[in-house]
């Protein structure tokens, strides 16, 4: 507990009996406090199992798991780590038999099946396709994977915010201003997620939805599901509050006083996550029900300078009278004409920061309001070519478009001719380029001759000319030949299940040396998070009676899910850092999910509307569905422009709390996708500027 402020100890060796409430914006040390703060309680001789730690998802975990998953710990039982969401699917599996008949399930007697997002999507899907066929959602053009994704969000919403599913379309009607056929689409919205909710009751399916408000509206108020859970639990830790829904808030609210001792965590300056419900209000709202207040505001991580840059600039961005400061040593343009141009002059600048300055990788961060993949390649491609090691994270990138899942999705597809899934020549060139660890031209001249598509057939090697033989070259040859013998043997046997073929392919070819993913540690995360997601889609699958189906088949129901679009749902490994000392490349609301604080931050694009529009998502809207919204009332142009006053401004004082040194602002004159920048971000910089050079 070394480098720890007076109040940081303080709150750390509070007494076994006292509930905390600490506050302060992101960089003052609130979850390393947590942290030590659990590290105490063991010490002290708390059972861990005694020990609930809440956040309002699991990837805000790692610090307290680093600590739970070190050496250091004892042999004894395990502290709960948990979210809400977490916490209301075990309560539901484990009082299913109060549960079931109570939520209006068809077969209470039969054990439930949890949906993750991307099965949940599946069957949303399955249902939604016919009554767009009917001419549902006629009127709208959008990509069917963001469509049904919009409506298990409305449906998340209902539950963590509390009111009724029922009356998501007419709450988002009422507060419509505009064309009438959107009130059409709402309507559609809501029949959809009316028949997906009631599929879900006759087949024993929960999504998160229902799992939520099965926990709050049925089980909670249960005297022995209370009497369980306050008997289990004695000593709360619950980081990132203003990030959870206004459901959780309720629940912890009712069950703070029957805690021995509790510790609340609130970033007084955040509030990203209200996109998906979270409210910082009703967060804030749980101070009142804790014996003590302890606000933190010593930054840890900021230095001076960028901390009044921070101040300045969200004055600018919220048209208050910002005060005077230097900003010479803090702020940094790079400006250029082209974006490759730009592109260039920043990883140069990366370069010298880590050769001449001495900054690690990990202490650098390049980032923008969204990553698409031209601007990844772009600029990872030039990382590379400098000899800076690098990784990038998008939460929100289907598996479907990741090279590594590509690869292992082709080869299943050749390994099980009967799914009938022929894929094409470039697919089955880039399939072998990254198996096999070769180059391009060499993989398309192998497809070219060996890959007959049309009846799935591989040729042997033996069958090349010598001459293209020698060109293609024997070493990958043999590689390919170990490949297509393998493919072709399991041909020959009883199909495994899809998740236990991948495995079995990426465990015996290849993960061993000469092939792709031998030493790429991103593509065996990615291999993981697939293998994790096809497992998953099996067991929500698998229960079902699917006996009047006689063609269905997990592979190549999971493949076509995957073409329509589902997003992968979230995990772990994608989030977690095997190798830290790497650039990071990301977007901006990711990087602020992930907490990490950094010496050098480039910002990409300030001229972008990026920065402050909210993506379109014409089938919900965050701030009416939230609980403080007046009923009936209108949301006005002024309401949009007020929302995305507040969100840049939390955006842009987030990035600086963690930000240590100095800020990098890359500007071109045409953008990424050659438009001039005249963004709100960039005129709130021109503010800043301004008021430095007339005092």
């Amino acid at each position: 507990m070394t480098n720890l402020s007076l109040l940081q100890r303080q709150v750390i060796e509070s007494p076994l009996d006292i509930r905390l409430f600490v506050l302060g914006r992101a960089g003052t040390g609130k979850t390393t406090v947590g942290v030590e703060r659990m590290r105490y309680l063991l010490a002290q001789g708390v059972p861990a199992d005694s020990i609930l730690m809440l956040t309002p998802q699991r990837t805000m975990q790692e610090p307290y798991l680093e600590l739970l998953y070190s050496p250091e710990r004892q042999a004894g039982g395990e502290v709960t780590s948990a979210t809400i969401g977490g916490l209301a699917q075990r309560m539901c599996d484990l009082f299913w038999p109060m549960a079931a008949e109570a939520a209006g399930f068809k077969n209470p007697g039969q054990p439930p099946v949890f949906l993750t997002l991307e099965t949940a999507q599946y069957y949303m899907a399955f249902l939604v396709r016919p009554l767009l066929e009917q001419g549902y959602f006629q009127s709208l053009t959008i990509d069917r994977n963001r469509l049904y994704s919009q409506i298990i969000d409305n449906l998340n919403k209902s539950a963590v915010v509390g009111f009724p599913y029922t009356e998501i379309g007419s709450r988002m009607d009422a507060a419509w201003f505009g064309d009438p056929v959107q009130r059409r689409i709402y309507q559609d919205a809501q029949d959809c997620a009316t028949l997906f909710r009631q599929y879900c009751l006759d087949h024993n399916l929960l999504d998160f939805s229902l799992q939520v408000e099965i926990f709050s509206n049925i089980l909670w108020p249960q005297e022995p599901v209370q009497n369980y859970l306050k008997r289990t639990y004695h000593h709360l830790i619950y980081d990132n509050v203003e990030e959870d829904g206004p459901r959780s808030h309720d629940i912890i609210n009712a069950w703070l006083a029957d805690f021995d001792s509790a510790l609340l965590i609130y970033d007084t300056e955040a509030g990203y996550r209200y996109f998906l419900g979270g409210d910082a209000i009703t967060g804030y709202a749980l101070s009142a029900a804790c014996d003590e207040q302890i606000e933190f505001t010593e930054s840890f991580v900021s230095s001076e300078n960028i901390i009044q840059l921070s101040d300045m600039l969200v004055s600018a961005i919220t048209h208050r009278e910002p005060e005077n400061i230097n900003t010479d040593n803090t702020l940094e343009f790079i400006l250029a004409h082209y974006y490759p141009e730009m592109l260039d002059v920043i990883v140069g600048r990366i370069k010298s920061l880590i050769e001449d300055n001495g900054i690690p990788p990990s202490e650098i961060v390049v980032l923008a309001p969204f990553l698409s993949d031209a601007l990844r390649f772009s600029i990872t491609n030039r990382l590379e070519a400098a000899n800076i090691p690098w990784r990038s994270h998008r939460p929100s990138r289907s598996l479907r478009d990741e090279p590594a899942s590509k690869t292992l999705l082709t080869l299943a597809a050749l390994a099980h001719p009967h799914w009938n899934v022929h894929p094409s020549k470039f697919d089955m060139t880039h399939a072998l380029m990254f198996a096999l660890d070769t180059d391009l031209i060499r993989a398309q001249l192998l497809t070219e001759i060996i890959y007959h598509q049309k009846d799935l057939r591989l040729s042997t090697f033996d069958e090349i000319k010598p001459d293209m033989q020698e060109r293609i070259t024997y070493l990958l040859g043999e590689k390919y030949t170990n490949l297509r013998n393998w493919i072709n043997d399991y041909r020959e046997t009883t199909p495994q299940p899809f998740d236990f073929f991948l495995r079995k392919l990426f465990g015996e070819v290849l993960s061993q040396p000469e092939y792709g993913f031998h030493r790429n540690m991103d593509s065996v995360r990615i291999a993981s998070s697939l293998i994790e997601s096809i497992k998953k889609f099996r067991y929500a699958m698998e229960p079902l009676d699917l006996t009047g189906f006689e063609s269905f088949d997990l592979g190549r129901e999971y493949i076509a899910m995957l073409e329509d679009g589902v997003i992968a749902a979230q995990y772990l490994e994608s989030w977690r850092t095997e190798n830290k000392e790497t650039v990071l490349v990301a977007p901006a609301h990711t990087f602020l999910m992930m907490n990490h604080p950094v010496a050098v931050q480039f910002w990409l694009d300030p001229g972008s509307s990026g920065w402050v529009q909210r993506l379109l998502q014409p089938l919900t809207q965050p701030y009416v569905l939230s609980r403080h919204w007046e009923s009936g009332r209108m949301w006005m142009d002024a309401d949009e422009v007020n929302s995305e006053t507040e969100s840049l401004a939390r955006l842009a004082g987030g990035l600086l709390s963690r930000c240590r040194e100095k800020l990098f602002l890359a500007l071109a004159d045409l953008s990424e996708t050659g438009y001039e920048q005249r963004g709100t971000l960039l005129r709130a910089f021109q503010k800043v500027m301004q008021q430095q050079e007339n005092p």
